[in-house]
């Protein structure tokens, strides 16, 4: 799995133009249900995550961690499912423009002693929300995890060229389709790149790439981590693997150049 830039200068691009995050905002984190966030933080850390500075703008256990690309919120409230936050603000008007593009807004949280914030899905059903502010704060460092270099947010989609005219109304960059190493597209943005895969997957994945990934797998193994046994039909099991996370998360590994 060939890393993918945000770029939009290379050949498979189809507009020459840069990502516009004047929709969207600037990218905060996937934020995930977590029932027992102690235990998914040690998981994370295990692998080499450092944890992020929280605030208080959460009223349940809610932590974060990052291998310095990506921002994973563990929840212990308040999620249901995986979705894609991003921090814009001013957004009791923002959400007007949002409607103006077609977005139909699923909840709305905009009172005067609460964090702002709202949510939609795209059309594949992956959730989406808005905040008016960050709710934590970076480390000061960072490094790639066990796990080799994070390189998106894969998202199961029927229809990929309805799902990437979708998230380029909203400032991404879509990339023309490729069969290898995986059937899917690239939606990329400055802050996060986003793969609508046309596969069989029950739940979005976090994916990762290193070409010495097969060491990876079995140091995995041995550790006694959790690995989905059934892969999805079309993925290669020589080539890919699936870690569960203790709050069900599947983190995807592949080949790729570091």
């Amino acid at each position: 799995m060939p890393h993918c830039s945000p770029s939009p200068d290379g050949a498979r691009s189809r507009w020459a133009r840069q990502p516009d995050d004047t929709v969207l905002g600037r990218f905060l984190e996937v934020s995930v249900p977590a029932p027992d966030v102690p235990a998914s933080l040690a998981f994370y850390e295990s692998l080499g995550f450092v944890q992020a500075v929280t605030g208080d703008a959460r009223a349940y256990p809610y932590a974060v961690v990052t291998d310095g690309r990506l921002y994973l919120g563990l929840h212990g409230a308040g999620f249901e499912a995986a979705t894609l936050t991003w921090v814009h603000p001013g957004l009791s008007t923002h959400a007007a423009r949002l409607e103006a593009l077609g977005i139909e807004l699923e909840s709305t949280r905009l009172g005067e002693d609460t964090l702002h914030e709202l949510a939609f899905a795209d059309t594949s059903g992956q959730r989406v929300a808005l905040l008016e502010a960050r709710t934590f704060s970076p480390p000061p460092q960072a490094a790639a995890s066990r796990l080799g270099y994070f390189e998106e947010f894969g998202i199961p989609t029927t229809d990929l060229a309805t799902a990437a005219r979708w998230w380029e109304a909203l400032g991404l960059v879509a990339f023309e389709p490729v069969r290898r190493p995986l059937p899917r597209a690239v939606a990329a943005s400055r802050d996060l790149n986003i793969g609508l895969y046309d596969l069989d997957l029950r739940r979005p994945v976090l994916a990762f790439s290193s070409p010495a990934m097969p060491d990876r797998v079995a140091e995995l193994r041995e550790r006694g981590c959790r690995l989905v046994e059934r892969l999805p039909r079309g993925m290669n099991p020589r080539e890919f693997a699936l870690l569960e996370a203790p709050e069900g998360t599947w983190l995807l590994l592949g080949p790729g150049e570091e």
